[in-house]
């Protein structure tokens, strides 16, 4: 190990470099480091986590156990985070004697919705109209005009959890009520076209570099569909996505991988919604779709190599898989024992890539994996991604051209 300290930069092939969380995430960064030729250490108080199970070494300790992140700084040169909700001040710990990006302030912003929409407002870049609830004075001085609104819990809030849609003051009160009376953030509901994402890499040094901007499906708050291509949103929206992330970015003195997801509302405008201080869902389609994947930017990033400009080299549509399916019939049936999903005939599929998680038990609502399907048109690559889409069970892939 070459025991790099924060000035002591590259750290090249054949050092060891850390993540804490061992999750999918965390699996696909250690997957590129090791292709890479780096040794990784994962910090995961889970001893079947997915990225535990690969790398070199797996630290099972909870993530603000002193010991364990001096057993981590230790044997990394280096320390990320696979996800936003690790204690900051763990990452301040570390971050005395190892480079660690992205850094702690940036992670402590990302955690709390209220920050958040701080840090965005204080870049120039546009957020959902929106009031923050701490108080019962402050519920009661909520704006009428915010209704109909999405109520979020400040913090520890993803794939849709923490969030309750309300129409009328009864309503919101209910729900403020019913989340605790805990800090909040209500936002008005608007007439959104579609959803976006745009995922960049932003080093030491300042340079940035983005993957092309990603058109997203959810379902129940979960992301479900991502696709990629040159026709998947005006280039006005595309480029007014690209330009507020890097703002952002640059706001925060960002170091990492960070993914920004955003509004675009029917009158062309974009609005943004939150931003995630790792390697995104929505980015998946990079490992094959692209020459640098955003986990090897993510390695390249905490490593301080230089920043090549990634190249998507092929149309993409990426499918999330959740544990559903491997419980056909869907929530009537109350079978115990999970099926196999049809992996040989999606495989047959042309241009199809199954990435499946290392997750031992199949759970509805669960990240189970994902399908990318890519091809050398868009027409292809829509086709096949609905052929794979019948056979999992899961809805019609649809989509529209726009101009």
């Amino acid at each position: 190990m070459s025991g790099a300290r924060n000035g002591d930069l590259p750290i090249l092939p054949g050092a060891t470099l850390g993540v804490l969380g061992g999750g999918q995430l965390g699996r696909m960064f250690v997957h590129a480091a090791q292709r890479m030729g780096y040794f990784t250490a994962v910090l995961d108080p889970d001893t079947d986590s997915p990225a535990g199970r690969v790398s070199h070494h797996h630290i099972h300790t909870d993530y603000d156990d002193v010991d364990g992140l001096a057993r981590l700084a230790g044997l990394a040169d280096a320390v990320t985070t696979e996800f936003e909700n690790v204690p900051a001040p763990s990452l301040e710990h570390l971050a005395v004697a190892r480079p660690v990006s992205p850094a702690a302030p940036a992670i402590a912003i990302a955690q709390d919705r209220i920050a958040e929409k701080a840090h965005f407002t204080r870049c120039g870049v546009p957020c959902a109209p929106y009031a923050v609830i701490e108080t019962a004075a402050q519920l009661a001085a909520i704006d009428d005009n915010l209704l109909p609104g999405i109520l979020k819990t400040a913090r520890l809030g993803y794939d849709g959890k923490g969030q309750q849609r309300v129409k009328t003051r009864d309503e919101l009160v209910d729900a403020w009520q019913a989340a605790g009376c805990v800090p909040c953030v209500l936002e008005k509901m608007l007439p959104l076209e579609f959803e976006c994402s745009v995922i960049l890499a932003r080093g030491r040094d300042g340079q940035i570099v983005h993957f092309p901007p990603q058109r997203n499906l959810h379902r129940d708050g979960i992301l479900a569909v991502t696709e990629v291509h040159a026709q998947n949103m005006p280039k006005t929206v595309a480029q007014g996505a690209i330009n507020s992330a890097k703002s952002i970015a640059n706001g925060l003195g960002y170091v990492g991988v960070l993914c920004v997801e955003f509004f675009a509302l029917a009158d062309g405008s974009l609005v943004v919604n939150e931003m995630a201080p790792r390697p995104h869902n929505s980015g998946h389609y990079t490992m094959e779709a692209c020459d640098v994947s955003q986990f090897e930017l993510q390695v390249r990033t905490l490593a301080g190599l230089p920043l090549a400009a990634p190249r998507q080299h092929s149309p993409a549509i990426m499918l999330n898989l959740l544990g559903d399916l491997w419980f056909p019939g869907g929530a009537d049936n109350k079978a115990d024992k999970p099926v196999a999903p049809r992996w040989s005939e999606v495989l047959a599929l042309s241009g199809a890539h199954l990435h499946l998680y290392g997750k031992i038990e199949p759970r509805r609502g669960r990240k189970m994996g994902h399908l990318t399907l890519t091809g050398a048109t868009l027409e292809a690559v829509r086709a096949t991604a609905s052929q794979a889409a019948l056979l999992l069970g899961l809805p019609a892939v649809a989509t529209a051209d726009l101009a």
